[in-house]
């Protein structure tokens, strides 16, 4: 998978030719709010496509177990690390009749039982006992846990709902596969999370982190001041590049950003303990990829920071917010660090969460039949346009069959 065009170099420069092909047009806003959309996008995107859903560190030895909760499927996912360390998912639900398995959503289990029945299972899905079996009329091979699709890259982990998927994740990632193990994310043996809720379309939310144009207007305490400067005041990124589905951009660095007095005595202990550990100098800091449908990473100066939305409905939606960290805190300096890191992260959200539902409620009344984009907000208008590729090829899909 290649760039599709070799962008213009520098903030505000001009799109190039892929980004005109794109459209300049105004967008349709229904997709934004309708429930019939929706439906649509759950089916067409969510249900076939590689969905980032936490990182390998959340398993770290034979027996490990995390389960997550995919609301637009109505699906819990249990993923689980084998006696032989593999890596395993399934459908969360026991085989018998469909009781939901596991009610933790994380530990330490070499097996799983049933509440309901006491059906046993191995972590590789295996049904290993239940009770008066013989009276059955299957076998125990029969009724191993439904599995999903899982896989690894940069040690973040992915699942697939498609039963059979079209292609596999690093054909999928594409030439983002290469570039992310050279991040420090795939030894990353801890992390900083913050999750929420918000009264927003899936695009809407993850549009906000598409574009910098609202820095200035947003954030002009909390986290606008190293990506927007005197020479670049709407922080316009150097460049972009399109593949396929996917997209980047390289975020444009304020020489000279105005840090506030917390900002500076937290950079100024985290930053020794980085560069300590030789995190600070990858080839990627200033870099955001954004995977289709809902993931976008940033390489960022520090560690990489990873932000995914999963859809609840047509206007509610999940995200979660990661700092990936190698290695313990060696001492309350760099804890201090870590955490004010996290804390800028969720201040900078609480000011974009406000103006986000703000949106919501206003396309909600329908009173816009289209939004309107410019130059500079070429990445969102890409993600809706494969978007709605996906749903029109679904349409087709399914009309054909019906035919």
């Amino acid at each position: 998978m290649r760039p599709m065009n070799t962008p213009v170099t520098g903030p505000g420069a001009p799109p190039g030719e892929e980004a005109l092909a794109l459209g300049t047009g105004p967008v349709p806003a229904g997709p934004y709010y309708r429930p019939e959309y929706f439906e649509l996008e759950r089916e067409a995107i969510f249900r076939r496509t590689w969905l980032n859903i936490g990182h390998v560190c959340e398993l770290p030895a034979a027996g490990s177990f995390i389960v997550r909760q995919l609301d637009f499927a109505n699906a819990s996912i249990l993923i689980t690390r084998g006696k032989d360390g593999v890596v395993r998912a399934f459908h969360n639900v026991c085989t018998h009749r469909g009781t939901q398995l596991v009610a933790e959503q994380d530990g330490l289990k070499s097996t799983f039982t049933c509440p309901y029945h006491a059906w046993t299972f191995s972590n590789d899905g295996q049904l290993r006992a239940a009770p008066d079996f013989e009276r059955f009329y299957v076998d125990k091979a029969q009724c191993s846990l439904p599995a999903v699709a899982v896989d690894v890259c940069a040690g973040l982990l992915f699942v697939n709902l498609d039963p059979s998927p079209k292609q596999g994740l690093r054909e999928y990632l594409g030439p983002f596969v290469e570039q992310w193990e050279t991040l420090p994310v795939g030894d990353a043996t801890t992390f900083s999370e913050y999750v929420y809720e918000i009264d927003a379309n899936w695009k809407l939310t993850y549009d906000n982190f598409q574009e910098n144009y609202h820095l200035r207007f947003i954030h002009p305490r909390s986290g606008g001041g190293g990506a927007v400067g005197p020479d670049n005041p709407f922080g316009y990124p150097m460049d972009y590049k399109f593949y396929g589905e996917h997209r980047t951009q390289t975020i444009w660095t304020n020489p000279a950003p105005k840090l506030s007095p917390a900002q500076m005595v937290a950079f100024g202990k985290l930053v020794p303990a980085l560069m300590q550990r030789g995190l600070m100098n990858h080839p990627y800091g200033r870099a955001y990829w954004a995977v289709f449908p809902n993931l976008f990473m940033i390489g960022t100066p520090t560690q990489p920071f990873v932000h995914y939305v999963m859809p609840i409905s047509a206007t509610r939606s999940r995200g979660v917010i990661r700092i990936y960290w190698v290695g313990e805190d060696m001492n309350a300096s760099e804890r201090y660090g870590r955490e004010f890191s996290m804390a800028m992260a969720r201040d900078v959200h609480s000011e974009d969460r406000v103006v986000i539902e703000a949106g919501q409620r206003g396309l909600n009344s329908g009173a816009l039949e289209h939004i309107h984009l410019q130059q500079q907000e070429v990445l969102l208008r890409h993600l809706m346009y494969h978007v709605d590729a996906k749903v029109q090829a679904y349409k087709a899909e399914q009309a054909g069959g019906a035919a």
